[in-house]
């Protein structure tokens, strides 16, 4: 299923028809699934997500077991992705998405904040992991970077760095 698309500028009927012959610029959409338990981790994350008019929520769940229904349903571009889950763990959450969905990019919002729970994070083919402390400040930066493909680590995580990028957790 192709992306949706968002026109930019939400232009009333009325100005569009005085300005049809200005071109609309139309971008795609990112299409997120955000995997939270606590309704308000959630809340804070799509109000987050609104800054940007082209990012989507598209869905919400607050268990592993519908995370992985959803992310298979409906194939979003980026899931943002808690660890402690009921039903179904974030990091076995993050392993059976990545099968069913490869083009679905994974950006955990934990907080845990040991370099081993990142690194174990990670390796399920995840690119990014934003501290839950460092998320208003971390997780837009984040989902940018994770879409074009790098990697993101909150930089309030000891001990972890990023390969490439010594002395640095997260791209500068």
């Amino acid at each position: 299923m192709p992306p949706s698309s968002v026109i930019l500028g939400g232009c009333p009927k009325a100005y569009k028809k005085a300005n049809r012959k200005r071109k609309v610029r139309v971008l795609p959409a990112i299409r997120v699934l955000v995997v939270e338990d606590h309704r308000d981790w959630r809340t804070l994350v799509r109000l987050l997500f609104q800054i940007r008019p082209e990012w989507q929520v598209i869905c919400e769940v607050s268990d592993g077991s519908e995370a992985v229904k959803k992310a298979e349903e409906l194939k979003p571009d980026i899931i943002v992705l808690d660890i402690g889950l009921p039903k179904l763990d974030g990091i076995e959450a993050a392993r059976r998405i990545r099968q069913l969905c490869p083009n679905s990019k994974i950006v955990f919002l934990s907080i845990e904040h040991s370099a081993d729970i990142v690194q174990v994070a990670l390796s399920t083919g995840a690119l990014g992991y934003v501290c839950k402390a460092d998320a208003q400040s971390d997780l837009l930066p984040a989902v940018e970077t994770v879409l074009r493909g790098d990697r993101f680590v909150s930089r309030s995580i000891k001990g972890y760095r990023l390969p490439g990028t010594p002395g640095a957790n997260a791209p500068q």
